[in-house]
């Protein structure tokens, strides 16, 4: 019987016609897909016979850009179960939320990121299957840790014992998670068949081949990951993804992994103009370059265009609950100046089988020309967030008059009029992004609340850039407080780019005409203070 296609399928055959070319070239080292399946096969073969029958078929995965990592998440979707990965980055007691909310009944871990694991471990009550494939003795981190089943590398089953088992195309093949407005990150489920939608539409778009090399400069915690991992192993491609002094200074990665093909956030092409890495021609490799997660200024994709001379490039737009990206826009350096608005790049149009809906306050179609909220409908459209109805069906909607659901993206965009692309115009409600990182200012305020143990805290992003902000102000509530204290206990439960990078004391708040605290009032407080 032949299998469901799902997002182990393109890996799977691209190992049957290019077993012996190149699939993850990391740290020095290349993996060829005969090897790199090997290894998945391993940890699949092993999740098979250790992992727990009663828990969700979701694996999680805790490291950042390893080998084994890679191997990890291959591993997981072999045996049939959506991976969760997790960040070692984030602070120790936000992973351990996400771990137990999954309900992951197996965690594999990479080297580099077992002194983490025990934070993380240090209050999960639930039993767990930890595979460690790096590690060849856990005697002492057994003895700590008595109430988890440790499987070191000597325990792994062999790739042959590995046999795959169905999955069908509306399982999960990830669960990621973003940051909610209540203080508590939201699991987005994104199944196979959204994901092969997707690797589908950007074959035939990118035609990418055995000889392409695609950067990976996001964390697996953000899903533009999954494009380059999956398109790469979809084509029998590639996958570089830099290694820490190469992510520091991305310019020389370029070069040093023979890259073809570009993926990052704005933000990164913004640091190369300002450290002079987007001379022209400097990059002639590259063959396309793809932005994503922020909004495009037109200033920074005209000097990549001329960094990069040989290379077709793309701003691609979508949320998590769309599944990567869903719209995109081809830079045309003749046309496109004239089509951009407020100095950013289009949005441009939805992919083949995706259906945009520009709509008012009632959910309604607005006229050609006229901005509203973008609505997304079609085949990526994800299967809503884990374990939390109430969520879903506020996000996930059918609009008036229509059959179809649609998902509420909360960003503001012009209908497109006469052919013209879709333009993004901004966010209509309280989210933001920082370093292309989709940022709830409720979920900042909300554990400042807590931690400052005050009844009001308002975070602004700022300073303000084409994308979104820099970073975040804080206002706290009251007339004195220990600042230092208090932002040490933020960097135990946000991510770093979630703190506040200044916190200031406002004992009255300036409010608007309904009573509520006048946001715009502050931001004006933010920019007298620069000014002055």
């Amino acid at each position: 019987m032949t299998e469901a296609r799902t997002v182990r399928s393109g890996f799977l055959r691209s190992c049957e016609r290019f077993p012996d070319r190149p699939a993850l070239a990391i740290g020095g080292r290349s993996l060829a897909y005969a090897e790199l399946r090997d290894r998945a096969a391993s940890i699949a073969a092993t999740l098979q016979r250790r992992a727990p029958d009663d828990a969700p078929p979701l694996t999680a995965v805790l490291g950042q850009r390893s080998e084994t990592l890679y191997a990890s998440v291959l591993g997981a979707l072999l045996r049939g179960h959506g991976y969760v990965p997790l960040n070692p980055a984030f602070p120790a007691a936000r992973t351990r939320a996400m771990l137990e909310r999954s309900e992951c009944g197996a965690l594999i871990v990479d080297a580099a990121s077992e002194a983490y694991l025990e934070q993380v471990l240090d209050g999960v009550e639930r039993r767990l299957v930890l595979l460690m494939p790096d590690r060849d003795d856990a005697e002492d981190f057994a003895k700590r840790w008595s109430r988890h089943e440790i499987v070191t590398a000597g325990e792994f089953e062999s790739a042959r014992a590995w046999r795959a088992t169905p999955v069908e195309p509306d399982a999960i093949a990830y669960l990621l998670f973003t940051s909610g407005s209540t203080g508590v990150p939201k699991g987005v489920m994104v199944a196979h068949r959204n994901v092969t939608h997707f690797l589908d539409v950007m074959t035939e778009r990118y035609r990418i081949t055995e000889s392409d090399r695609l950067s990976q400069l996001f964390d697996l915690t953000f899903d533009l990951s999954a494009f380059d991992m999956f398109m790469a192993w979809e084509s029998g491609a590639c996958l570089c993804p830099p290694t820490p002094k190469q992510k520091l200074v991305p310019s020389s990665y370029v070069g040093d992994a023979g890259l073809t093909l570009w993926f990052s956030v704005p933000s990164t092409a913004v640091l190369l103009s300002r450290l002079g890495k987007l001379k022209p021609s400097l990059y002639p490799g590259l063959r396309l370059a793809l932005f994503c997660g922020e909004a495009l200024p037109v200033d920074v994709i005209q000097a990549f265009a001329a960094a990069a001379p040989n290379a077709v490039l793309e701003n691609i737009y979508g949320p998590t609950e769309v599944t990567i990206a869903c719209t995109a826009y081809r830079w045309d350096p003749a046309r496109s100046p004239a089509e951009s608005e407020l100095g950013l790049v289009p949005i441009g149009e939805p992919y083949p089988g995706m259906q945009a809906l520009v709509a008012d306050a009632s959910l309604r179609e607005v006229a050609p020309g006229e901005s509203g909220e973008l609505l997304m409908s079609g085949p990526q459209v994800s299967l809503g967030y884990w374990k939390d109805p109430d969520k879903t069906a506020a996000a996930f909607v059918t609009p008036p008059g229509r059959s179809d659901l649609f998902y509420r993206t909360g960003d503001r965009v012009r209908r497109a009029r006469d052919g013209a692309p879709l333009v993004y115009l901004g966010r209509i409600d309280n989210q933001i992004k920082i370093q292309g990182y989709r940022v709830e200012l409720e979920e900042v305020e909300s554990i400042l609340r807590e931690t400052a143990g005050v009844e009001v805290a308002i975070a602004v992003g700022w300073p303000v850039n084409p994308s979104g902000a820099d970073g975040i102000v804080a206002f706290l509530g009251a007339t004195s407080a220990d600042l230092d204290a208090i932002r040490d206990r933020l960097k135990l439960r946000l991510p770093p780019y979630m703190v506040p990078r200044e916190i200031r004391l406002q004992p009255e708040f300036p409010l608007n005409a309904n009573g509520k605290v006048d946001r715009k009032a502050l931001r004006a407080q933010l920019e007298s203070s620069e000014s002055s």
